[in-house]
């Protein structure tokens, strides 16, 4: 069967990546230069950094993604969580727990469930929650998804509501993307798992995800159908990872030139243990001093693009990544249907989690210890409420009008944070953080309204946002 065609070349990315071992020192500080104006890299500008081992060039790049990320991003860390509804699947992925050969005992939330999940991590102050499914239409279909988002949204506390749902669920139809946007998805987000096509195709020996063309043009569908927020991503470990950077770049490219907007949000996860798999049966595992450099580029590369790290990360790399360009962090989580309900009830069960947490700490610790390294965790889900979405969102980035609303949310929502959920001590310490940032809010009509919202939160007002 003769294979589509897409615009993911294998060979042409290899050949980028070969002669990009050729870049003259002149041209290296040349793209570092255009990476410190905060232009953006292209794919052939990105592969030479990324073959490039010169340690000045190194401690650049570095260098750079700090400065965008304090000069974009300020002191911000988007909190958020995962909620797993289904691990029920078709595909046979190598690498996942869900495998449809794995046996056991497989569960799908009812909608009681979802609310019980879902009381619990608001409990813990989420606001924000990326829905997760494993791919099998007849059990979890897409009437199940939205009637799950419909049971997220419809429930209302004493501290407020989940506020966005971002749907990590399997490529599907254009038809079924409009459910989603219609019932008010946040982002659309989708991993390809490996850009190297002979690596998807050996690593999906069955099941509709194996199909990496259809797999591939998931966003344009999603695009098509209206969602104009998409989050990408590969799982780092299954092919070579500056390979799966090029691949992850041109797929940027691609929808910046089709739809005139990339991707909202990059995450970065590495492959990590999980029930029914052998690590000692991938060879491209990226140690962790590869992984900070891809970070950083992909920092220098899309500077306006949200990068995500979840828990499968230790607690001190994330400390490290979030100074590299990472944006946003889960907080909390569990990566098992079910899991949080589990959790609070203390139940002994025989668990079987997509994949194992590196960091199990409680949200209220995580978000403390942010605060301690000077950060300013973020509750804030108002651009999504705003319409400030796809190219609306990345015009505002673009022209640093992005910071006279971010930064201001985001210690309005730890100040509704910190009184709702905050013991003594996190609320004295979320004070004196808000007291040091409120200086930073340069307009002072902006920052006059933000000192307002947070009193009228003070007050016992809650959800204010501009």
């Amino acid at each position: 069967m003769q294979e589509e065609k897409t615009f993911i070349d294998k060979d042409y990315i290899e050949n980028v990546l070969f002669e990009a071992k050729n870049a003259t020192d002149t041209e290296i500080n040349a793209y570092l230069n255009k990476a410190e104006r905060f232009e953006g890299l292209n794919h052939n500008e990105i592969a030479a950094l990324l073959v490039n081992e010169d340690p000045k060039h190194l401690e650049r790049v570095n260098q750079i993604a700090l400065k965008i990320k304090e000069r974009v991003y300020g002191n911000r860390i988007v909190m958020f969580a995962p909620l797993y509804v289904s691990d029920y699947c078709v595909n046979r992925c190598t690498y996942c727990s869900y495998n449809c050969k794995h046996e056991f005992e497989r569960k799908k939330l009812t909608q009681e469930e979802v609310r019980e999940e879902v009381r619990i991590l608001e409990s813990m102050g989420h606001k924000r929650l990326a829905m997760e499914a494993g791919e099998n239409d007849a059990i979890c279909s897409i009437d199940y998804i939205v009637d799950c988002i419909k049971t997220i949204y419809g429930m209302k506390f004493e501290n407020g509501e989940i506020r966005r749902v971002n749907v990590n669920i399997a490529a599907t139809t254009v038809e079924n993307y409009r459910k989603l946007k219609e019932v008010g998805i946040g982002t659309y987000i989708l991993f390809q798992e490996t850009y190297h096509q002979p690596t998807y195709e050996k690593v999906h020996i069955a099941g509709p995800k194996k199909n990496f063309a259809y797999h591939l043009t998931a966003f344009d569908r999603a695009q098509e159908s209206g969602i104009d927020d998409v989050g990408g991503g590969v799982l780092f470990g299954l092919a070579d990872p500056y390979f799966e950077v090029l691949g992850l770049m041109i797929h940027n490219e691609h929808l910046e030139e089709k739809f005139g907007v990339g991707f909202h949000t990059i995450s970065v996860p590495r492959l990590c243990p999980a029930e029914g798999m052998n690590m000692a049966d991938f060879p491209h595992l990226v140690d962790d001093e590869t992984f900070a450099k891809i970070v950083a580029i992909i920092r220098l590369a899309t500077p306006f693009t949200g990068m995500i790290l979840s828990t499968r990360e230790s607690h001190s790399m994330r400390q490290r990544l979030l100074r590299l360009g990472i944006s946003q962090i889960s907080a909390g989580s569990s990566t098992e249907v079910g899991g949080y309900t589990k959790r609070q009830q203390n139940v002994e069960v025989n668990v079987n989690p997509q994949f194992f947490v590196n960091d199990d700490r409680p949200a209220l610790s995580i978000i403390s210890e942010l605060m301690d390294d000077g950060y300013v965790p973020s509750f804030c889900t108002a651009c999504y409420r705003k319409g400030r979405t796809g190219d609306r969102f990345m015009s505002l980035a673009k022209s640093g009008q992005i910071k006279n609303v971010c930064l201001p949310n985001a210690l309005t929502t730890l100040a509704e944070y910190a009184i709702d959920y905050g013991d003594t001590a996190f609320k004295q310490k979320a004070d004196a953080a808000i007291a040091c940032e409120i200086p930073s809010v340069s307009n002072e009509k902006i920052r006059a309204l933000t000192l307002a919202n947070i009193e009228k939160i003070r007050q016992g007002g809650r959800d204010f946002y501009i």
